[in-house]
Parts: C-alpha cells; sequence; structure tokens
C-alpha cells in the first residue's frame, strides 16, 4: 500500500462516518522500529480481530524512520486487513498522530505505543464511554486507583513528580497525563488539534489541557502496564522539553482562554442528556 501524507490543519467541519468507515482507529506512531513493529502489529491485529467488538483500523503513523520500519510497515498493510499506513518526512510523535487524526473518519480515535505496554483487553473499556457518548476524552491511568503497574522505581518516581507538577503548575486534574493509550471522540480531537502547538511528546499533556480548559469530560480508566525494558526514550531530553512546555502553558493561563466555538463543544458534552 502506497503511504499517504495529510495536512497539519484540523478541518473546520468533521465528516460524517461512512457505512463501511472504521468505529474506531488506534493509531501507532513510530519512529525506527523495525525489530518490534511487525509482531506488535501482528499480535494488535489478532486481538482486534477476534476480541474486540467493535470495526478497527489500524494506522501505523512512521514519523521519519530512517531503518526498515516504512518497508515493514508496508508489508503488514499488504497482508493485514484494516491495516493502513502513513508516512511523514518529519519526525515527531504528536506530528504523526495529528496528521492521521486530522484526516480520520473514524467515530473514535485512540492511539497505544509500539511496545503494547497497556494491555489490549483495557482497550474495550477505553473506548466504550466515547461510543456512549460519556465523554469526549478518555486516558488510561496507570496511577488511578486499581492500575496495575510494572517498572523501575526511576521512571516511577519520575511519573509521579511530572503529574504532580501538571496538578501544582497548571491545576490539571489529570492523574496521569503520560500514559501512551488514550483516545476521544473524532468531533472533540479534530476540535482540539489547532490548539495544540506541540509535535513531540508534550503533545498529549498539551491535548488534555486544552481540553480540561474547554470543560470537555475527560474519562481515566486504570490499566494493567508493563514497563518496556527496551525503551529507547531519552528521558532527560524528553523531560526538559516537558518542562519547557509546562512553562509555556503556565505563561498562557493569565491570558483570556480563547474558546472553541461554543455550540460545538455544547454539542459533545450535551449527548449523553
Amino acid at each position: 500500500m502506497t503511504p499517504s501524507t495529510a495536512p497539519d490543519t484540523a478541518p473546520d467541519t468533521a465528516p460524517d462516518t461512512a457505512p463501511d468507515t472504521a468505529l474506531v482507529e488506534i493509531v501507532i506512531p513510530v519512529y525506527n522500529e523495525a525489530p518490534t513493529l511487525a509482531a506488535s502489529v501482528s499480535r494488535l491485529h489478532a486481538f482486534l480481530s477476534r476480541e474486540f467488538p467493535h470495526r478497527a483500523q489500524i494506522t501505523i503513523a512512521d514519523n521519519a524512520s530512517c531503518d526498515e520500519t516504512l518497508a515493514i510497515a508496508e508489508a503488514l498493510a499488504g497482508s493485514l486487513a484494516g491495516v493502513e499506513v502513513l508516512h511523514l518526512d518529519a519526525k515527531g510523535r504528536g506530528r504523526a498522530l495529528r496528521a492521521a487524526w486530522v484526516r480520520s473518519e473514524a467515530e473514535v480515535l485512540a492511539y497505544m505505543d509500539v511496545d503494547l505496554s497497556t494491555e489490549l483487553c483495557y482497550l474495550e473499556p477505553l473506548v466504550t464511554p466515547l461510543l456512549c457518548g460519556e465523554c469526549e476524552i478518555a486516558i488510561g491511568s496507570r496511577l488511578a486507583p486499581g492500575s496495575r503497574v510494572q517498572r523501575g522505581v526511576k521512571r516511577e518516581f519520575i511519573s509521579r513528580c511530572y503529574n504532580e507538577l501538571l496538578h501544582f503548575a497548571l491545576g490539571s486534574a489529570i492523574s496521569d497525563a503520560q500514559c501512551g493509550f488514550k483516545a476521544g471522540r473524532r468531533e472533540a480531537i479534530q476540535l482540539l488539534l489547532g490548539e495544540v502547538a506541540d509535535e513531540s511528546w508534550f503533545f498529549d499533556t498539551e491535548l488534555l489541557w486544552c481540553a480540561e480548559r474547554q470543560g470537555m469530560r475527560i474519562r481515566e480508566v486504570p490499566v494493567a502496564w508493563v514497563d518496556d525494558p527496551d525503551s529507547r526514550v531519552d528521558i532527560l531530553a524528553t523531560a526538559l522539553a516537558d518542562l519547557r512546555g509546562v512553562a509555556r502553558l503556565r505563561a498562557s493561563r493569565g491570558v483570556a482562554r480563547r474558546d472553541l466555538p461554543a455550540a460545538r463543544v455544547a454539542s459533545l458534552t450535551a449527548r449523553a442528556r
């Protein structure tokens, strides 16, 4: 399948979901993931085919990989039904998610990390409240009551400190902004994309912060999560970038909130009533 590119800005109106369109689109952003990509996508595809009750699509969003990731992704798309590839020429997890989500017509837009650290059985509890109209955003939380987490002391400490910083500096009520297991209703996500400036790891936090500011309903789902010991995320560089992002958002707290179209936000939050 030929990889495609997508625009970087959200459309003014979201398209209606066609009858043959997947109800849930799951994006896996990847950068140089050749060693693990095939096994992870095959495992996710098998789960969706056998155990997930909704029509789903997997989109592998390759953001400028320089190994065999793109070739492997194209081979997977050619052999597995419901798998597509989106290729970007620039790096950035947030950029990859934005490009995939802005073009999607699925009712629910989700993403998960390629290491599948979150147990897949939690995907249905993540998307069900969105499909039922109970919330606009749903996130996996490793810090919510009922979660089960296996990870090192260092990463646990950093994660807890980061989320405490968000509570103190930004007034966020989110317990775990960084878990790579999130979903949202298409209309809500595409409405928020124009408000999010970050294109990298801070994208998640900024998206949630914008959703909170607009009064959108956010559901936290406790998950079982196992740390990937082979993760190549540069913790120090990511932490510094996150701190810069927090400082930028904190500076903007004193600026009058730029309300999104009131009628569209109200229509989202009124669906469950």
